[in-house]
């Protein structure tokens, strides 16, 4: 029995430094400017979707502590004690909506949109296929033209808009569903932008580690596992790196994919200007 936990346990560490090695040899390879022309009206009002979720919390607890951020709506279906949190603050107001099809009530705020943070989703684990593709596809098909026609009718089209998608690993090379759905709302968004002034971007993360106040010590011996392969980023860095490139307006082109070296080089860009 021991001489094969020894076994397990050897394959495992096998595969975390084999994987280690891969991450280190292939991710990472968007360079930021140094001294970026930076637009720091584009991130003033921020939409963050899928707050409830681990990524969708970094995402929000980002854009709260975020300096240029003004004002940040949080579309949800349900609260969290962080949402709650945060929402006692005049920085953050919460909508509660049901229908992911349908934004007519939400005109007004999506007027003033420049910044949406997309974290909605689940596991494909969780649920059918057609639930999935309701969720990952058309949720974010519907919502990219209604924001767009918002924008357009608050006379703010022509003002920086930038729409963040987190995609995840494997996106790119998986031919499960899953990863089809995921590819076709990158090529969907980013043609629905294409002309507009719309900027999209999907990040195909590795591992995302939740917020700490939801942090469990399994999350961090993940994070410790991984790190050296920049295979890890924490949701609130992911949220830091979409910021850093919807202000740098010049920078990547709409339709851009970032893998988790890429964002983690935008939020070390973000933290180095932070502490000048």
């Amino acid at each position: 029995m021991i001489k094969l936990a020894a076994i397990i346990l050897a394959v495992l560490l096998a595969l975390v430094v084999g994987f280690n090695v891969w991450g280190v040899a292939t991710l990472g390879t968007l360079e930021p400017a140094l001294n970026a022309e930076r637009d720091t009206s584009a991130n003033r009002v921020v939409m963050v979707f899928g707050a409830t979720g681990s990524a969708g919390g970094g995402l929000l607890k980002a854009a709260v502590e975020d300096n240029e951020v003004q004002k940040v709506y949080v579309v949800t279906r349900r609260s969290t004690d962080y949402i709650a949190s945060v929402e006692a603050g005049d920085k953050v107001t919460v909508i509660m909506h049901k229908d992911y099809t349908d934004y007519a009530q939400l005109d007004s705020e999506l007027g003033e949109v420049s910044t949406v943070l997309w974290a909605l989703g689940t596991s494909s684990m969780s649920v059918d296929e057609e639930t999935y593709t309701l969720i990952h596809v058309d949720f974010p098909a519907a919502f990219v033209p209604a924001w767009l026609a918002a924008r357009k009718a608050a006379g703010n089209i022509d003002a920086p808009m930038t729409f963040h998608f987190i995609a995840g690993m494997g996106t790119g090379d998986s031919d499960a569903r899953w990863a089809q759905d995921k590819r076709k709302t990158e090529q969907d968004v980013a043609a629905m932008a294409e002309g507009t002034g719309l900027r999209s971007f999907s990040y195909r993360s590795a591992y995302i580690r939740p917020i700490s106040e939801t942090t469990n010590i399994g999350h961090h011996i993940m994070a410790a596992l991984l790190t050296p392969g920049k295979l890890v980023t924490s949701s609130k860095e992911l949220g830091q790196a979409m910021l850093e490139i919807s202000a740098r307006t010049q920078e990547l082109p709409n339709g851009t994919l970032l893998d988790n070296g890429d964002s983690l080089a935008y939020t070390k860009a973000y933290l180095l200007r932070e502490q000048r």
